[in-house]
This record gives structure tokens, C-alpha cells and sequence, in this order.
């Protein structure tokens, strides 16, 4: 006679609510995701809430679980970046429990009449070489394209180790430290024009100005960041101090990374971006880091180049994927 599964759930005693306190990190965690480590510190510095984190529970088994982050204690959501599914579910349980999931929580937090926001999540390089894995994230994506997303954009993750050789200086340029916010958004502009990369083309298409996008990144990113702004290097040519491009080597809530780097539109073509990301490189190794990351859109073959030949290694994907317009579709 056959018996009900192990993992099969009663709809009806699906539970789906946000961790009552810091003190069910522990049940959030019976799922596993790469950036759980950082969970705990999160928590403590304010860059999540337990109001943001929410699980779907079948008595006391996970089996799903979705939260958001902000840049700063006390900001709005922004960005979603757990979204996880028991990997004992069907594809059909999975559909079904995401789809409730992320539209219970989102319209407990996601402020009515705004848009949503970006989701990101990291991935294997090979994740869809791999069935098991595939069939996970492709529930969770199936799930957010259901409420109205898209995919942006997949990105390479990449990472500098101590021990790498840093080429030498060629003497092709000259670096100085960014005065200011003006200094730096007056070079952002014009390299935002005709970019290659998805999230620059996306602000672009969304109405802005390449100065207003430049601007935005600026007020959103570079200006949350501790690290000394004495490493943000403008380059400019010897002599004339023409400015050729610029880079951001930064430190984030978590890694120092090449937060942003770029050529104006004048000076390409001359293999000026393997100087300027040396630079960057040079500032950062200069003050013994563990590692250094980056990141570049798959798409963006050029700048992928640039940080092999600079001794950067993929080991990651992103994904990301946005909603173009405010509002929750119901379930």
C-alpha cells in the first residue's frame, strides 16, 4: 500500500511568517546559501532586520526562506538577496511555496506603490551543468519572473590573491588621488555614455541623464564606503594632465574590491585600462589585503580580459533580476 512522502506538505499548514528576533537565525540557517556567514553581523549593524527575513515553515521543517538588505541601518530595502527553496521539495512544491513566499513577504515589506528591489544572487560557474542545482535556482527564478521580473544580467565574480605579481608602472600615465565628488562624477559621465555594462544601460534607458546615473552610483555606493578616499586614483597623461580614466579601489561592508573603473571615451583603444586597473591593484596589495574582488558583466569581454591579464581569477557568477514596475502581483 503506498505511503504519503517523507517530504510531502499539507498547503493548508504552511506557515509563512519573519523571524520573531536575532534569536531564529539559527532557523533561517537550516537552509544554505554562500553569504550566510555574514547573516550574524548584518543583524547586529542594522543592515538587516529580522523584519526582512521571513520563512515558510511546514511545523518545524524549512522550507523556504527569503530576505532583503540595506546599505545602512535604518534605510529602506535594497536589494533581495536570499531567496532559498528545500532542495526535498518537488519542482511543483517548489513553484508553488516559492510564488507564496515571495509575495507574502514582499508585500510586507516592500513599501506600496514602489518598485521592488534588484534581486541578486550568486552562483556556480558551471550551475547549469549541474541538474540538481539548475533545477533549485531555476525554481527560485521561475518564481520571481511569475511577479513580473526579468533578468538583467549574469556577471563574473573575480578575485585577486596576495602573491599575484602587479605589473610594474609603464610610465604611460600618471595617477593622482580624487579630489572630490565633483572630481570623480565629471569622469563617470562621460564613460556612462555607451557602456557595456547592464546596470549603467539599464539607468540609462530608465530616463537618466548620464550625469544624473552618475551621480545616483556616486550618492548610492562610493559615498557609503569607509576606506580612505586617498586610494579613488583619477589617470591622467604626463605632462599635459589630461585625465585618461579613473579607478575606485575601495573596501565595502565586506571585501576590498575595484569598486569601479573606467576609460574615457577619448583615450580607448590604447590598452590604457591594464594601467589604470595596475593601479588600483597596486593601492590595495599596497596595504596587505586579504584578497581583492571585482566583478564585470559576461557580456563585457573586454574588461574580462583586462582582469585575467591583471591576474584576476573567476570563481563565481551573479544574476540579477529586476522588476520594471511598482506594485505586487497577487499570488
Amino acid at each position: 500500500m503506498p505511503t504519503s512522502s517523507p517530504t510531502a506538505f499539507d498547503p493548508n499548514r504552511l506557515v509563512i511568517r519573519p523571524l520573531a528576533g536575532p534569536g531564529e537565525l539559527d532557523l533561517f540557517l537550516r537552509l544554505s546559501y554562500s553569504l550566510d556567514h555574514e547573516l550574524a553581523d548584518d543583524l547586529a549593524t542594522g543592515r538587516r532586520v529580522p523584519e526582512w527575513m521571513w520563512v515558510a515553515l511546514d511545523g518545524d521543517r524549512l522550507l523556504g526562506r527569503i530576505a532583503w538588505w540595506t546599505n545602512a541601518a535604518d534605510g529602506e530595502p535594497q536589494a533581495l538577496d536570499f531567496f532559498d527553496l528545500s532542495p526535498e521539495l518537488s519542482p511543483e512544491e517548489r513553484a508553488a511555496i516559492g510564488l507564496r513566499l515571495l509575495e507574502t513577504a514582499t508585500a510586507a515589506v516592500v513599501p506600496a506603490g514602489t518598485r521592488r528591489p534588484e534581486f541578486g544572487r550568486f552562483l556556480p560557474a558551471n550551475w547549469r551543468e549541474v541538474p540538481e542545482t539548475r533545477s533549485l535556482l531555476e525554481s527560485v527564478f521561475d518564481a520571481l519572473v511569475a511577479t513580473g521580473a526579468r533578468p538583467l544580467v549574469e556577471r563574473l565574480r573575480l578575485e585577486w590573491r596576495p602573491g599575484t605579481p602587479v605589473p610594474e608602472p609603464k610610465g604611460r600615465l600618471e595617477f593622482r588621488p580624487v579630489r572630490d565628488r565633483e572630481d570623480l562624477v565629471a569622469l563617470m559621465t562621460p564613460v556612462m555614455e555607451g557602456t557595456l555594462d547592464a546596470h549603467g544601460q539599464a539607468d540609462l534607458a530608465s530616463g537618466l541623464s548620464a550625469r544624473e546615473a552618475a551621480e545616483q552610483h556616486y550618492d548610492e555606493e562610493f559615498a557609503h564606503y569607509s576606506s580612505p578616499r586617498e586610494w579613488w586614483r583619477v589617470a591622467q597623461l604626463p605632462g599635459t594632465g589630461e585625465p585618461v580614466g579613473f579607478v575606485v579601489p575601495a573596501r565595502n561592508n565586506y571585501h576590498h574590491t575595484i569598486a569601479y573603473i573606467g576609460v574615457l571615451p577619448a583615450h580607448r583603444g590604447h590598452g590604457y585600462i591594464d594601467d589604470i586597473l595596475a593601479e588600483g591593484t597596486r593601492v590595495l596589495a599596497g596595504v596587505d589585503v586579504p584578497r581583492i574582488r571585482a566583478a564585470t558583466d559576461l557580456g563585457n569581454v573586454p574588461m574580462a580580459a583586462a582582469f585575467a591579464r591583471a591576474g584576476y581569477d573567476a570563481f563565481e557568477h551573479a544574476i540579477n533580476y529586476v522588476w520594471d514596475a511598482p506594485g505586487v502581483a497577487g499570488p
